[in-house]
């Protein structure tokens, strides 16, 4: 059951194979990408084009952890892109979080008051229109939060349970899938 504002792992698994290019610079096709899979480089758990079709497709939606980590080798982009939560289908923050730097930046950033982020936040980006760089929009979590749909429970007001901001759930799941 496919959760509104939460695209699913085919969706997304579907997306990059149309997006990236396998090494005859055409589109991923399921036997394409299980043959990236097989020539990466090391030890890594073995895809079949049939997984690969099935997972795509959507008749496959629980892969193990290896075979998530090792199609996501081939495509090129960070684990936690296939996890279905809106906080995981912003693939630029996630290949920013692979660099050591960013997470250790991060790290310096927590603790922070408000205000002090806001600050951090308008020094990055004057430095950013310094250097030329496109700017970043900015990505709130309550512009990226997920409609509440009618299949899942939505929590009673005023239990006060606090909420991942997407960085802390990148993070989150970067460190869980860390040691694969």
């Amino acid at each position: 059951m496919r959760r509104i504002g939460r695209p699913s792992l085919a969706e997304k698994l579907t997306a990059l194979m149309s997006s990236r290019r396998d090494a005859g610079g055409r589109p991923y096709t399921s036997r394409s990408l299980s043959a990236a899979v097989e020539a990466l480089p090391g030890d890594h758990a073995s895809v079949s084009h049939a997984s690969v079709n099935k997972l795509a497709n959507g008749s496959q939606d629980n892969p193990t952890a290896h075979t998530v980590v090792a199609v996501c080798k081939a495509l090129g982009v960070p684990p936690a892109y296939l996890l279905p939560h809106h906080a995981y289908s912003d693939l630029e923050a996630l290949q920013t979080f692979e660099d050591p730097r960013a997470r250790h930046v991060l790290a310096l950033l927590s603790g922070l008051s408000h205000s002090a982020l806001d600050d951090v936040v308008a020094e990055l980006e004057r430095r950013r229109a310094e250097q030329g760089l496109e700017p970043v929009q900015r990505r709130d979590d309550a512009t990226e939060e997920a409609p509440p749909s009618q299949e899942e429970p939505t929590e009673a007001p005023g239990r006060g349970r606090r909420r991942r901001s997407s960085r802390e759930a990148a993070e989150y799941a970067a460190d869980s899938l860390e040691g694969l």
